[in-house]
């Protein structure tokens, strides 16, 4: 993380996809939140789960359908979504897509 600092930066060219995976590298990771990017192959995804907090979703990259409490949403590159704490929510890459995650802990 220190070669990131004090610097302009493009998120979008911090990860890298990989064929068939989901590639994710933490930018900051403090006590009161994260900082997270993601590289998601098309058709990978996340499966149904919560999160104590809540968290937005920025995509740098692609196209991607993010179900919350049942309902999808559809996000295309520079889009975002805020996915409410204790929600249930699930991720698929419809083409492949890159993400911010960012989470607030408080």
């Amino acid at each position: 993380m220190e070669k990131l600092l004090a610097q302009a930066i493009r998120l979008v060219d911090l990860v890298d996809y990989q064929e068939g995976s989901i590639v994710s590298r933490t930018i900051i990771d403090k006590k009161m939140g994260t900082v997270t990017l993601f590289a998601f192959d098309e058709g990978q995804g996340l499966s149904e789960h919560t999160a104590p907090f809540d968290a937005l979703v920025y995509l740098l990259d692609g196209e991607a359908e993010i179900t919350i409490s049942g309902k999808p949403v559809r996000l295309r590159e520079g889009e975002m979504v805020i996915m409410p704490a204790n929600q249930p929510h699930a991720l698929r890459a419809v083409k492949k897509f890159k993400m911010v995650l960012t989470m607030i802990r408080s």
